[in-house]
């Protein structure tokens, strides 16, 4: 079974930050509670939404297991938004996956 990682890397850069930002928004509405048509505020804390440091803890792993890799809890504590968590993952975690912003592919 190919993880996510796997099929992000043929896409161009801005389809694979698409598809990354559907992934953890639906992770995160998905522990939420949230319906499908409404929208996560990206830069809102999910404390502020509502999410539990043990639902915060279901989330991470879930990430984690489909990209694998390992996300920081500090991290997600001390960032506490999708928009950081984002930036956190394609600048350190995936780093290699999407590459400097500058790159248009």
């Amino acid at each position: 079974m190919s993880s996510i990682v796997d099929k992000l890397a043929p896409l161009s850069r801005i389809d694979r930050m698409a598809a990354l930002e559907a992934l953890v928004t639906g992770e995160f509405k998905a522990a939420l509670l949230m319906p499908d048509d409404e929208e996560l505020p990206l830069s809102e804390s999910w404390f502020t939404l509502g999410l539990t440091s043990l639902a915060l803890s279901d989330v991470k792993q879930r990430l984690e297991i489909q990209l694998n890799c390992s996300i920081s809890t500090t991290v997600l504590f001390n960032s506490p938004t999708v928009e950081l968590l984002l930036d956190y993952l394609t600048e350190s975690v995936l780093a290699d996956l999407f590459g400097p912003a500058t790159d248009a592919a």
